[in-house]
């Protein structure tokens, strides 16, 4: 997976196409990330003792790595991601601009 935590990135498919957002969890074995404000689904809370009065609460749901591309940090554009070795390390980089993103 390309994709990882703290990573700009922007919705490519499905009902949220378009928004941008920080990615904060990543679920490697299903292939999916969780984006900050994306996907939003209610949820039905039990009560709790850090939630005492339960209810229906609004959390993000993981959407499919496949539906988001990165976003280049110089130009503010969706990018795909590329592998190469910078000082014998190996770092991605956007390959619309070439720029390391990586450091």
């Amino acid at each position: 997976m390309n994709i990882k935590t703290g990573d700009k990135v922007r919705v490519i498919a499905g009902k949220d196409k378009g928004k941008e957002g920080t990615v904060t969890k990543t679920i490697a074995a299903k292939d999916r990330v969780v984006i900050e404000g994306v996907n939003m689904i209610k949820k039905a809370q039990k009560a709790s003792q850090s939630n005492p009065q339960g209810g229906i609460v609004e959390v993000e749901a993981p959407i499919h790595v496949s539906n988001v591309m990165l976003i280049d940090p110089s130009s503010n554009q969706p990018t795909r991601v590329g592998y190469r070795v910078e000082n014998e390390k190996k770092v991605r980089y956007a390959k619309k601009s070439g720029e390391t993103i990586d450091k």
